[in-house]
């Protein structure tokens, strides 16, 4: 990932904060008969990208040819702000057609000790509070951090250059890059 890249990655980090701290996925995993889900999984995500631009988030993306659809993948790819009221209203009419995953899934092994690390990386650059993720949850989990006190990343001062830090250092392992 190039160093601009990386600098452009740490404010949509922050912005992403907001979402998961809102916003947490009740969407059940996919199950299936056995079978590959992926065209299943790509016609939900379309119709949740669909219905997010219908209630008033205008430059919502499709998802990307890799099939995948998350946050974090939005984060990494545009200039959303995941922290408006019209986001948080459009993901609470849109949440029967969240895509399964979208908001957080397991992490594999190789991304929880990435992850365990990024939150090391947090406490060292100022956040002595920031809180080891849990597996399945959000690499990032505001409502774990008690010098936020329900504020948000953003209120933290020394957030977003601690986040910018750790994530230039750790996307990749922790799969940020754009999907």
């Amino acid at each position: 990932m190039s160093r601009a890249r990386r600098l452009l990655a740490a404010p949509r980090l922050i912005a992403m904060v907001a979402l998961i701290s809102a916003c947490g996925s009740s969407a059940p995993a996919e199950t299936g008969s056995g079978g590959n889900n992926s065209a299943a999984n790509a016609q939900q995500a379309v119709r949740f990208a669909k219905c997010m631009r219908d209630n008033g988030v205008s430059d919502f993306p499709d998802p990307g040819a890799s099939g995948k659809f998350t946050i974090d993948g939005i984060v990494n790819g545009s200039s959303l702000d995941l922290s408006t009221p019209a986001f948080k209203q459009a993901m609470s009419a849109c949440k029967d057609l969240e895509p399964a995953g979208f908001t957080g899934s397991k992490r594999s092994s190789q991304e929880q000790h990435a992850a365990l690390k990024f939150a090391k990386c947090m406490r060292e650059n100022g956040l002595p509070d920031f809180p080891d993720p849990t597996p399945n949850g959000p690499l990032i989990d505001t409502s774990r951090i008690p010098s936020a006190a329900g504020r948000g990343a953003r209120s933290i001062p020394r957030f977003p250059a601690a986040a910018s830090k750790c994530t230039a250092i750790y996307s990749g392992q922790l799969g940020l890059r754009g999907q």
